[in-house]
């Protein structure tokens, strides 16, 4: 092993920057997917083993792309508050903190979380797999 020049460290920084602005930018525009339910796109995203934590349970990929196109959850808009990404390898885990205005069972209803979600380099691709919303008590 040999150590690292000056440009070669400040390159990894870069890449390592660069990835968490592209799980950044695709968290936000899976907001507006999910508020658009654009189911086909999210089919995309979301990786096959994917998982989902809500507070009413949790499941796999398939039940929660049934949930969005159903309207069983309508997540209308998520005003993000916070956002952090770790990069570790192949695989970022994002932070969200936000508000999340969203119809259930028919009801409005707002509720502030974290939220974590987990993607998967895939190829060139970031795929989501997992997707855990924890309320906020303030």
């Amino acid at each position: 092993m040999e150590p690292l020049t000056e440009d070669e460290y400040k390159n990894i920084n870069n890449i390592s920057s660069v990835a968490a602005q592209e799980v950044i930018e695709l968290s936000k525009e899976k907001w507006l997917w999910m508020a658009e339910k654009k189911v086909d796109v999210l089919t995309d995203l979301f990786h096959d083993n994917a998982v989902f934590v809500h507070m009413g349970g949790s499941w796999g990929k398939e039940k929660e792309l049934d949930i969005i196109q159903s309207g069983g959850i309508h997540y209308k808009q998520a005003d993000i508050h916070e956002v952090s990404v770790n990069i570790i390898d192949d695989t970022a885990i994002l932070l969200n903190r936000i508000t999340l205005l969203a119809v259930v069972g028919g009801n409005e209803v707002t509720n502030p979380f974290m939220v974590t979600e987990v993607y998967k380099r895939q190829e060139s691709e970031w795929k989501l797999a997992s997707l855990s919303f924890t309320k906020l008590l303030n």
